[in-house]
């Protein structure tokens, strides 16, 4: 895969394009940042949309007119004897996709936030954070090395800090931004570690030399293992895989249109695309890539089971997330590359939909989360009610709708890798259908569970909120096309042709990963099968909270011991306090008790002792008096004299 390398010089006029695309969101974060109090809502929203729409209007224009790959080096950035760094952008199918999807659904969520946010006193400084993580993610995708991309992967753990924690007031708040800022940073050691051993084997960070010279080594090398290994720990942490999970259930506390940024277009889907771009790596690897897809569906399934007993509706959502993330890693475990990214694509349509769906229902709600204080709201809110059924459907895997592409693609890869894997995403699938309807029957069927001044408040949210939810519905609802029918052969496969030069090297090394074995017969038995779970598990969260009007047990009542273990989240939360957390309070605590109270402050106050001793003593000699200082002169000079003469 020969890529063209341009200085900026010799293509101004793309590379101004290129250039704009991070910018304007970057001078949208300034604007507001510096300007917040000064700006009412209104303005500020209109700053923050206008520069990413900006940015998705260059990148369609970009996407449009892509004719090869190339590099535009803007400048020389690193010049450190051997080790040259170059401040590049990489041109190619998977960053124009990227950038399309980060500044397309970027825009809708910003457009949202406008109506969501009207009434914060700090308008201005959200929509400055969130141009800031659009900014972040978008140097994380145009970066044409190692080092470009872990500036734009610590920008996103930067900016879901400040935005998880934006309502700073809160303590709780303050610590999910915690949490999830220090779990990110254990998975950031493990990918800087494996981009340092990068630079020590391949002499280079830039994608195009490191692939190259990468393709020419055998399968199973261990030191590839060694990198893929590091760089997926890295991808644990942003992309929330177990073990590394934990912080973005916990990032719900953020306003909702940053949950919606986080989970469709951001920061999850920075570890999918990183395994993406150094596929070549990956296939060199395939013990790594094993992990990877037991990683994957582990997490799919732990993640679905306790989205079956949560109560809040962006809890729920949260723990889909990590579900559908652990299918994304599951077909990159069975290098379906090209279905990873295309789940991404559906999922961001459809998850970004329901987050906005759900920060409607909030908005109409007064701020409550807690699906047991709601139902029957399909009447009061019928375009936040039929977008969001959309979502469910897509979610759910139930066709037409654009989660059914892409789910069955996966199943597909994992049926001819691993039947057990397969049994493992087939069985996570009737999951998700369950509890994502059992979200939407309690949320908008049944009677009014709120109080008398919440239901005398029930409205549709303003158009600022439900257009961007029709535009997402209807992408959610025919986005699946674009891949689509896969069964009909691969010349019909838009995006996997598209993304196709891609792994060049990758289907050189492997060819046979890249076709499917399967027969059309066996292709339409597991489609038949993923919809009957699908339908299996809609229809059974029908009967139970529709046919039979079962509700969640309240806070304090008995629950069986399986329901009590998922409601808890497995105890993962408390397990971990009680292996790190508090060992290390502990530690600190003893620390700085025994050691920087006991030995280093003495220490160090003593040295201030004897120096300030020292100087008391010392200023008896400043007498003021000339003649003292002339005898003091002459007996310093008989002494000098005297031991030069070696009499002393």
């Amino acid at each position: 895969m020969q890529e063209t390398v341009l200085p900026a010089a010799s293509a101004p006029y793309a590379t101004f394009l290129y250039v704009l695309i991070p910018l304007l969101p970057f001078l949208g974060f300034l604007l507001n940042g510096l300007l917040n109090k000064r700006l009412s809502g209104t303005l500020a929203g209109a700053i923050g949309s206008l520069a990413v729409l900006g940015s998705f209007l260059i990148s369609g224009y970009l996407f449009l007119n892509f004719q090869y790959q190339y590099t535009v080096k803007l400048f020389d950035w690193i010049s450190v004897g051997s080790m040259q760094i170059p401040f590049s952008y990489q041109i190619d199918q998977l960053s124009l996709i990227m950038l399309l999807l980060v500044t397309g659904v970027g825009f809708l969520i910003h457009v949202y936030s406008i109506g969501y946010m009207h009434h914060d006193e700090n308008v201005g400084k959200f929509f400055s954070f969130l141009n800031l993580f659009v900014f972040s993610m978008l140097v994380l995708v145009l970066g044409s090395n190692f080092v470009i991309l872990f500036i734009g992967w610590e920008g996103v753990g930067l900016c879901s800090y400040l935005l998880i924690g934006f309502w700073n007031k809160n303590t709780s708040y303050n610590n999910a931004a915690k949490k999830a800022f220090i779990i990110n940073r254990v998975g950031d050691l493990g990918f800087l570690l494996g981009i340092f051993l990068i630079y020590l084997t391949f002499d280079s960070v830039q994608y195009a030399e490191v692939f190259q010279k990468a393709s020419t080594l055998q399968i199973g090398t261990f030191t590839v293992t060694a990198i893929t290994l590091l760089l997926f720990v890295g991808a644990m942490g942003k992309s929330a895989q177990l073990p590394l999970y934990t912080w973005l259930p916990d990032a719900m506390a953020g306003p909702t249109p940053v949950s919606a940024l986080i989970h469709a277009a951001t920061m999850v889907t920075a570890g999918i695309y990183m395994i993406l771009r150094a596929n070549v790596l990956f296939t060199l690897a395939p013990h790594t890539l094993e992990v990877i897809a037991i990683i994957g569906a582990a997490t799919a399934l732990f993640a679905a089971t306790i989205g079956l007993a949560q109560n809040d509706i962006k809890k729920v959502l949260a723990y889909s997330t990590v579900s559908q993330l652990g299918y994304m890693f599951l077909a990159l475990g069975v290098m379906g590359y090209s279905t990873s990214l295309f789940h991404v694509l559906t999922h961001a349509f459809f998850k970004a939909l329901m987050f906005l769906g759900a920060g409607s229902v909030i908005h109409a709600m007064s701020n409550e989360q807690d699906m047991r204080r709601m139902g029957g709201l399909r009447k009061a809110l019928p375009i936040t009610f039929i977008t969001f059924l959309i979502g469910c459907l897509a979610i759910a895997g139930i066709p037409p709708f654009s989660g059914f592409f892409s789910k069955d693609e996966i199943l597909l890869h994992a049926y001819e890798h691993s039947k057990v894997l397969y049994a493992v995403g087939l069985f996570t699938a009737f999951l998700t259908a369950f509890y994502m309807f059992r979200l939407l029957f309690l949320t908008f069927f049944g009677e009014f569970r709120g109080t008398e001044e919440q239901k005398h408040h029930l409205h549709e949210s303003p158009a600022s909120m439900t257009l961007p939810l029709v535009v997402l519905a209807i992408l959610a609802a025919v986005g699946g096309f674009m891949n689509a029918p896969f069964f009909l052969g691969e010349d019909k496969a838009y995006l996997a042709n598209y993304l196709a030069p891609l792994f060049t090297y990758s289907q050189r090394l492997n060819p046979a990963a890249f076709s499917v074995h399967a027969d059309h017969a066996t292709e339409l038995m597991l489609i038949g099968l993923s919809v009957g779970a699908g339908v299996l598990g809609i229809i059974l969260a029908y009967v139970q909270y529709v046919s039979r009007g079962v509700r969640p047990v309240e806070e304090g009542e008995s629950r069986g011991f399986l329901e009590t273990l998922i409601y808890h989240k497995y105890y993962i939360d408390e397990l971990y306090n009680a292996l790190f957390v508090r060992p290390t309070m502990w530690l600190s605590k003893g620390l700085h008790r025994y050691v920087e109270n006991g030995v280093i402050d003495p220490i160090v106050n003593g040295f201030g002792r004897v120096t300030m001793g020292g100087g008391r003593l010392l200023r008896y000699v400043q007498t003021g008096s000339v003649e003292t200082y002339l005898i003091l002169m002459v007996v310093g000079i008989v002494l000098i004299l005297a031991l030069n003469s070696g009499k002393l």
